[in-house]
């Protein structure tokens, strides 16, 4: 017996299951099916006393740019899907952490989803908002209706129904869950699922006011106010420029080595022109143009704090995943004196925090420009497609997508929303030839 016919004889006799209609509305059939409850599911085990779900397509867990993208690709096959999101919205990274005066760091054309363009009146840099304006048009137009507050808590191959099992909190309720059951399991909660707080030596007994750049919003909290920014990549940097904007005296904290190129060069995005060189031109020698160009621009960064790595920035981003900051006018501030440049931190004492140098200074507040962390080994209990030290794909782009029995992801590539489209078409293709294999149409929920 293959696969396919196996876990559909073990489905078939398993009673926790309930069916969802095959020809309405996938969405509606979900809200139906919650009032109600099967009475072998109650009588269960503990850990399954959960109303249960079949769902036919692809169970998707994150509703950002990278799980509406692959659910939209699976719409153009005819391919229902399921998206599970923790909060109450599509892109909430987008939505409700991320700082006002923020913008795409590339061209649109770098940062457009499958199967839609931007708007041809949007900026070349489209502000957060038309983003986002951007991405609830996208939803729109392929009819994605993800679930809202339910908050993936638990997903596990089940070796006996040649099934996932994936078990979600709603939240709003007194720890009410929901056990949802699908063929396949694409992981789409990203390289920034989760806050990365640093363990700084007194920072807990800071008495003014600390936040991670997902709670900041705007630099007007904090006018005539002394800021330390902690850390210096394109969120650091930008936090800077916009607390000196509204008058208030910020410092940054540069740790490492960091790469600081113009957003623009010789006519073209920076990024745009890299791409275009490396149609021609090794890594090595496109990272030497880069930084022979940074340099006639900036001169030399290493005298204001700012030195760079021995890689080039093309190098180290397919190394370690680090992305040079991308200047959008930061740099001309710290080489004014507006923002000022501090090394590493040695301890904070009540307001005063002693750097690596020796030097002490007062703060009013903190900003941790530390980044963010991907959250997948908390919840997601297989360990062959990624690893459980960084919740990242073992396996490097292009080769990252796809895991073991049904189990997919997207959005991990390191390489922002071009990566994300790449293999959010391998991923539908790949599900859609899986069907065409069997012989019969997936079940469309139109």
């Amino acid at each position: 017996m293959d696969h396919w016919s196996e876990s559909e004889g073990k489905r078939a006799h398993d009673p926790i299951f309930q069916f969802f209609s095959q020809n309405q509305n996938h969405r509606q059939p979900v809200e139906n099916c919650c009032k109600q409850r099967s009475v072998d599911a109650a009588a269960a085990a503990p850990s399954e006393r959960c109303t249960c779900f079949w769902v036919s397509g692809p169970i998707i867990v994150g509703a950002g740019p990278s799980g509406l993208a692959v659910s939209a690709c699976l719409k153009e096959k005819g391919i229902g899907s399921l998206i599970l999101e923790r909060s109450n919205c599509i892109a909430s990274l987008w939505q409700l952490r991320t700082y006002d005066r923020l913008s795409l760091h590339l061209p649109r054309k770098f940062c457009e989803l499958p199967l839609m363009p931007f708007p041809a009146d949007y900026p070349i840099y489209p502000s957060k908002q038309q983003f986002v304006a951007y991405l609830e048009s996208y939803a729109a137009r392929f009819g994605i209706s993800p679930m809202y507050n339910r908050t993936v808590v638990h997903a596990e191959y089940d070796e006996e129904l040649l099934l996932w099992r994936v078990r979600a909190q709603i939240s709003g309720t007194m720890g009410e869950e929901v056990q949802y059951v699908s063929r396949w399991l694409i992981v789409a909660t990203g390289e920034n699922a989760e806050a990365v707080q640093p363990d700084i030596g007194g920072l807990q007994e800071f008495p003014g006011t600390v936040m991670h750049t997902s709670a900041y919003k705007s630099g007007s909290a904090f006018t005539g106010k002394r800021v330390l920014v902690v850390g210096c990549g394109n969120s650091g940097m930008e936090v800077c420029l916009d607390l000196c904007n509204h008058n208030a005296e910020p410092h940054i904290v540069v740790r490492d080595a960091v790469h600081i190129l113009p957003r623009e060069m010789l006519g073209y995005s920076t990024f745009g022109l890299s791409m275009r060189l490396l149609k021609w031109l090794p890594v090595h020698f496109v990272d030497r143009i880069l930084l022979w160009t940074a340099r006639t621009i900036f001169g030399d960064t290493a005298r204001l704090g700012l030195k760079r790595p021995a890689f080039g920035p093309l190098e180290l981003k397919s190394l370690s995943g680090k992305t040079p900051v991308l200047d959008v006018g930061t740099f001309a501030k710290i080489k004014s004196g507006d923002i000022k440049v501090r090394p590493a931190i040695r301890q904070i004492s009540g307001r005063d925090v002693e750097f690596a140098d020796g030097q002490l200074e007062g703060f009013d507040a903190i900003v941790l420009a530390t980044g963010y962390k991907s959250n997948v080994p908390f919840w997601l209990k297989d360990r062959e497609l990624f690893s459980e030290k960084d919740g990242l794909p073992r396996k490097a782009f292009p080769n990252g997508w796809k895991g073991e029995r049904g189990l997919y992801s997207v959005g991990f590539t390191r390489r922002g929303l071009m990566g994300t489209s790449v293999d959010a078409r391998r991923i539908a293709y790949d599900i859609e030839q899986q069907w065409k294999a069997k012989g019969t149409h997936p079940d469309v929920f139109l």
